[in-house]
């Protein structure tokens, strides 16, 4: 597989990515038509916040899998796109999350004590110690937006220092905030409460020029810290603030526009302290975002499950060797359901019965749905296989029983119609061997895989060994067989697994013979039937 890495990344992650024997290419310099040429042939995409990951690149690029971003923003990728074109995005939001929290307390004891101007003063020669007069962060208000991951370690670490929290945070509940010791409000309430603000939100449509004018007047006499996302705070408005004697100060680390232009108004304002987006700029810190990253994008190559997946099924890796089979299994039953069904698709249902209706199966299902697209030739795996599914007005049901009546566990694909319907049941045997025992109610036994075909006939003496004459006739091997019937004389459902394609004049003469209902030819690999 090709890795193209477009922004720099610790050795460490490329290393890794070499030695599983895949091929790296480094372009930090890519852009425009160049980037897209690159991208072509890659099958990961590996940036950081340099690389906008656009729908277009994404055209360009018809065998990418995953796109990893090696920290935690992702507002340079298109994930839209990016699920759309099936690819999988992932971050890698724990490997620099202790770095951007200590820099952003480092930021707010810079700002309380003039560290950096003071610093500054007397490397020119000026003792100017009676000039600042710091604040201590004791006894003070914290307000913090967002209570991410990053928010919650500064959290800590200044309420160990006797701050008070309040913070602002619509998608976190008051029990996970109490137990950080922070009482949740709202935006209003936090700046006119807060001392110290920091700010730890994604950037989105919904939090761009969250601070702005009238919010900077609310934390009249207080200090605002920024080592999130660029764009959140009006660098205008803010840099006026501090200027005026609004705000005692402000410490930045991130820039609408980056590298920060020398034109900026905040680079005008001594109080104001600004670093050139060093949050996740620690050794430590970079070594384990680049190798994070890298065993999502080999998770992503094995097909397992990528656990830091921004738009796709992801799950425990402890809890995924428990849920692999099934995920074969779901798709397996997709596959030859949809091709039994005489029908236009307008519903699936997934049924899980036993100890896996106990697990997470969203994997599972998006598998099961896979595999009832993978015959139409479209590209759909378990980044879009939802997507697609509403897009063609397909409505997708789960269900779950933890009793199953002959199976420990037990794995039902319904694909329906219309008028028609057909339900596939898998499970495994002896926790191992993925085995199909069910289509439509009939309860036969056959190995998931490699060729089969699917016999619909009525229960007389002499159809079986017609259909083995048939297949004998033109060269068809017979690997295995698994009859099932309703009732004696009535319908029965026979499943051969064979190791060659059932040509058509095979079928035709099967078809010629009244007592043959029905005759499919299943290929478990992808392969367009025509029927």
């Amino acid at each position: 597989m090709k890795v193209l890495v477009t922004d720099p990344i610790a050795d460490a992650g490329l290393d890794r990515l070499r030695e599983a024997g895949h091929e790296v290419e480094t372009g930090y310099e890519l852009e425009g038509e160049t980037l897209h040429e690159a991208v072509a042939d890659a099958h990961a995409l590996v940036v950081r916040s340099g690389t906008e990951v656009t729908r277009e690149l994404l055209e360009s690029a018809p065998d990418l899998r995953i796109v990893g971003r090696a920290g935690i923003g992702v507002d340079n990728i298109d994930i839209d796109a990016a699920t759309d074109h099936g690819v999988i995005v992932a971050n890698a939001p724990e490997g620099n999350v202790r770095a951007a929290a200590e820099h952003t307390v480092a930021m707010a004891f810079a700002s309380a004590r003039s560290i950096p101007q003071a610093h500054s003063r007397l490397k020119n020669g000026e003792w100017a110690k009676s000039d600042y007069l710091g604040t201590e962060v004791n006894a003070k208000t914290l307000g913090v937006v967002g209570l991410g991951r990053v928010g919650q370690e500064v959290a800590k670490r200044l309420a160990a220092l006797g701050m008070d929290l309040v913070a602002y945070d619509p998608y976190i509940s008051e029990e996970r905030a109490e137990q950080l010791g922070a009482e949740l409000a709202e935006l209003d309430t936090v700046l006119d409460r807060a001392d110290f603000l920091t700010i730890h939100t994604p950037l989105t449509p919904e939090t761009e020029n969250l601070i702005g004018e009238d919010e900077l007047a609310k934390l009249e006499g207080g200090y605002v810290v920024n080592c999130a996302r660029g764009g959140i705070i009006d660098e205008p408005a803010l840099a006026a603030a501090v200027e005026d004697g609004t705000l005692a100060g402000a410490a930045l680390d991130v820039f609408g526009e980056e590298p920060l232009p020398e034109e900026s108004p905040l680079l005008d304002v001594d109080d104001i302290i600004v670093t050139p987006h060093l949050g996740a700029s620690t050794s430590a810190a970079q070594e384990h975002v680049a190798t994070s990253i890298a065993d999502q994008v080999l998770a992503a190559f094995a097909d397992e499950p990528v656990v830091n997946a921004l738009n796709a099924p992801s799950m425990d890796a402890a809890a995924f060797p428990r849920v692999e089979p099934y995920i074969g299994i779901a798709e397996t039953a997709g596959e030859i359901a949809v091709q039994l069904l005489d029908d236009r698709i307008e519903r699936v249902e997934i049924a899980y019965e036993g100890d896996i209706a106990d697990e997470e199966i969203d994997l599972v299902t998006a598998s099961a749905l896979k595999g009832v697209f993978k015959p139409s030739q479209m590209h759909v795996n378990s980044v879009n296989a939802q997507g697609v599914a509403e897009e063609r007005g397909i409505e997708v049901t789960e269900s779950k029983r933890r009793q199953s009546d002959d199976f420990q566990s037990l794995v039902t694909v319904t694909v329906e119609g219309e008028t028609d319907s057909v339900a596939v049941e898998g499970t495994l045997f002896n926790g191992e061997d993925p085995r199909i025992v069910r289509i439509d109610g009939y309860r036969v036994d056959a190995i998931p895989g490699g060729q089969m075909v699917i016999a619909r006939n009525t229960d007389e003496p002499g159809v079986i060994g017609l259909i083995g004459s048939v297949m004998g006739e033109y060269d068809i091997n017979i690997a295995g067989m698994y009859n099932a019937r309703e009732t004696i004389g009535g319908e029965a459902l026979t499943v051969y697994n064979v190791d060659h394609e059932i040509p058509e004049g095979a079928r035709e003469k099967l078809l010629d013979d009244d007592r043959i209902i029905d005759i499919t030819y299943i290929a478990l690999d992808g392969v367009e039937i025509d029927r």
